[in-house]
């Protein structure tokens, strides 16, 4: 069958379609409603769950028993109508009607919000006019315990079951299976009596003529459908996969209707909001125009939402984030250094001279080992992001910049992607399927890599703590943590910048208004947290033990080999030695006495090439060695620079990495990495696109080689231009 409308697609991950031999279950709602909430009580999977719309942005499945049967239960992303205007929509669109291979549904639990009933009926009447089998989840029941919604009235009302639900603490479940058990043997049907005007009725008569055969099953079907297109074809959007004729017709009726005065989308919102305030009455003993305001989360509002205040309290939070961040982790990093280093130590002393004990101590210790340090601060970032997600900070954060963003071409809904770029590129740029339009889609996907995500944490953390002394600036504030939120703004604004630059010239097309939820502030979910940083933590290892270890491998090899000869190692024993050669080991020998077995080396070879065009950002060829590594993932720069000094240790004893790179001097005796340099470093990593994980989902979102390509060359240049002028600029105020 096709689907009837469909957005332009990117390629959207899902779970395998569900066993034809298993009834289908789809759980939809509006987002932020709790549908995932309910989906892991009944599942028993652990899928990300947030305080703020859009978490859900692909299909997932599990199996879930139900009385003596076993069912397939889907979560889908959340969905306002069926007017699917967003890749997120369209899955969940796709998953209700049984379209695009996806089984046709036995049953659709709509999930409800208990405080938001009104709104999110508009839902549960689409569906029932489609003649879906659906039952109704009332869920956050528990936080209208002052004034609950009578669920036998809205049930008769319906013509459907209605089961009350916590989803947070997993109240409410036995009723629900059972009713989804009731459901599958004997299914609800209703049709709803909305009284839809007569010139309407009638538009509808030209629309069903035009609907293709295949989408017709029944005069209540086909009545929906019709009014599916009608009030989701417009002449400027971006729906595929509608027969010319149906498009044509669709159109040619809003244009008689427009010239009639009449407003079509109106008229059937308008019809369905109708029907849903005469049911209304019946729920409640009084009946509120407007859900009851939470006097709590108003009075927080006042401050977090302030146009002036809103940003200091932004950037105050994020300062408390990060000095934690140094703070807190600083002794589970020293614990995790001091394990290696015993680790290190334990493999020279009980294992022969030789390659396999350099490739041990060198390359997995030195290489893998730096890397795995950082992991107590990604945990770290990983606890507070939770926390702001699940309070309901992060709505607020997008509402905010919503005012900046409007200037840009956007609108604030970009914005909570692009805050999802501070933990991972990868999920943020899948975010952007809660967008609307394939522009904005695009616009935010080119600029999330710039925002700065856990991977550059280790390089940013290595850097501040080898290179800025942990003192005090601006009257109290701590260096190194007003460092590390430096970079986070400056990443932001470099972000912001981007956008209206690439929005004006590469990316045009025209704004759509804010249209953005703000939940209520409730208190974090802390098993979900700690869920989220277990499963960070496995994530951040696994790559640590595949690609980072297979990156340090390769770039260990390249530093290992070839060896000098051994006349020439004989005369440069150590880096001291090199330093002031004698006279008969340069004879000796037929590689200059100056040149290091490190430099001598396939990597150091391609480092001291590529030094030329680095030495102006104040890079050296050991940094550029780094820099190359890390185009792989950004956590290997850490690693390539673990593997090129411990490769030219002076002694035995194991010296962590910023300890090193804190004492490395050049040949007048002076600092090699100075503040300035570092600073010029971290500049470069905040701007490049050194990920190839990035750009793959690029590639696979886009369904392009151009827009991968592009995002690379635009942000290598900016980082390369960037890097200069900090450095160069530098150089000139004599800093």
């Amino acid at each position: 069958m096709t689907t009837p409308g469909t957005v332009p697609r990117t390629e959207v991950e899902r779970v395998a379609p569900p066993s034809a031999t298993l009834p289908v279950v789809v759980v939809v709602g509006n987002p932020n409603v709790g549908k995932t909430s309910l989906f892991n009580h009944l599942t028993g999977q652990n899928a990300r769950i947030g305080n703020y719309p859009g978490v859900t942005v692909e299909r997932r499945s599990g199996t879930v028993q139900v009385g003596s049967h076993a069912v397939e239960l889907v979560d889908v992303p959340g969905a306002y109508s069926l007017a699917a205007r967003s890749a997120e929509e369209q899955i969940a669109l796709e998953a209700i009607l049984g379209t695009s291979g996806n089984p046709r549904p036995s049953l659709c639990v709509v999930v409800v919000d208990a405080g938001q009933i009104a709104r999110n009926l508009y839902l549960v009447v689409q569906l029932l006019e489609l003649g879906i089998p659906v039952i109704v989840a009332v869920n956050m029941i528990d936080e209208v315990r002052e004034s609950p919604p009578n669920l036998e009235a809205l049930s008769r009302a319906l013509g459907v079951p209605c089961v009350p639900t916590d989803g947070r603490r997993g109240v409410g479940l036995p009723a629900l299976r059972d009713a989804i058990a009731r459901a599958l043997r004997e299914p609800p049907s209703s049709v709803p009596a909305i009284r839809y005007p007569k010139d309407l009725l009638s538009d509808l008569d030209g629309i069903r003529a035009a609907l293709p055969e295949e989408w017709t099953s029944g005069a209540a079907r086909e009545q929906a459908l019709a009014l599916w297109a009608l009030s989701s074809i417009e002449q400027h959007d971006e729906l595929e996969g509608i027969p010319d004729a149906l498009r044509r017709r669709c159109l040619e009726t809003r244009e008689r209707a427009a010239g009639a005065g009449r407003d079509l989308d109106l008229e059937i919102v308008g019809s369905r909001y109708a029907f849903v305030d005469r049911i209304l009455p019946e729920l409640y003993e009084r009946v509120e125009p407007h859900p009851p305001k939470r006097k709590v989360s108003e009075r927080i509002d006042r401050v977090l939402l302030h146009p002036i205040l809103g940003f200091v309290a932004f950037i105050a939070v994020m300062l408390v984030v990060f000095q934690a961040l140094f703070s807190w982790s600083e002794p589970m990093i020293g614990w995790i250094e001091a394990g290696f280093g015993w680790i290190a130590a334990l493999l020279t002393e009980h294992l022969p001279e030789g390659l396999v004990r350099d490739f041990l101590v060198q390359g997995v210790i030195g290489g893998v080992g730096n890397v795995v340090v950082f992991l107590p601060q990604i945990l770290l970032l990983f606890f507070f992001i939770g926390l702001l997600e699940d309070s309901g900070y992060m709505a607020r954060i997008a509402y905010l910049m919503d005012r900046v963003m409007k200037a840009l071409g956007l609108h604030g809904r970009a914005f909570v992607p692009m805050l999802s770029g501070f933990a991972c590129a990868v999920p943020a740029i899948l975010a952007t399927r809660t967008m609307e339009q394939k522009r904005d889609r695009l616009l935010t996907m080119m600029v999330i890599p710039l925002m700065t995500c856990s991977a550059r944490l280790p390089v940013y953390s290595l850097i501040i703590a080898a290179l800025f002394p942990p003192t005090t600036v601006l009257g109290g504030l701590p260096l190194q943590a007003t460092l590390m939120v430096s970079m986070y703004v400056f990443s932001l604004l470099t972000t912001l910048v981007a956008t209206g630059v690439l929005g004006r010239t590469v990316i045009r097309g025209r704004r759509i208004p804010l249209l953005l939820e703000l939940p209520p502030y409730r208190m974090p979910n802390l098993l979900g947290t700690l869920r989220l940083m277990r499963e960070r933590a496995f994530v951040f290892l696994r790559e640590a033990g595949t690609v980072i270890l297979a990156c340090t491998v390769v770039l260990w090899a390249l530093l290992s080999f070839p060896k000098l000869p051994e006349s020439a190692d004989a005369a440069t024993p150590s880096v001291a030695a090199v330093e002031a050669p004698s006279a008969a080991a340069t004879a000796a020998s037929p590689v200059p006495a100056e040149v290091t077995p490190i430099e001598h080396s396939i990597a150091g070879r391609i480092g001291k090439a590529i030094e030329p065009a680095i030495e102006p950002l104040g890079f050296d060829w050991k940094l550029g060695i780094g820099i190359i590594g890390a185009f792989a993932a950004r956590e290997v720069f850490v690693s390539t620079m673990g593997l090129v000094f411990g490769l030219e240790e002076l002694d035995d004893e194991a010296v962590p990495l910023r300890e090193r790179m804190r004492a490395e001097v050049n040949a007048g005796g002076k600092p090699t990495y100075t503040p300035l340099v570092g600073l010029s470093l971290m500049v470069f990593f905040a701007l490049s696109c050194q990920c190839m994980s990035t750009l793959a989902v690029v590639r696979r979102e886009t369904r392009s080689l151009r827009w991968p390509l592009f995002m690379f060359a635009y942000m290598t240049g900016l980082a390369y231009l960037s890097s200069l002028l900090v450095y160069q600029g530098g150089r000139l105020l004599g800093l």
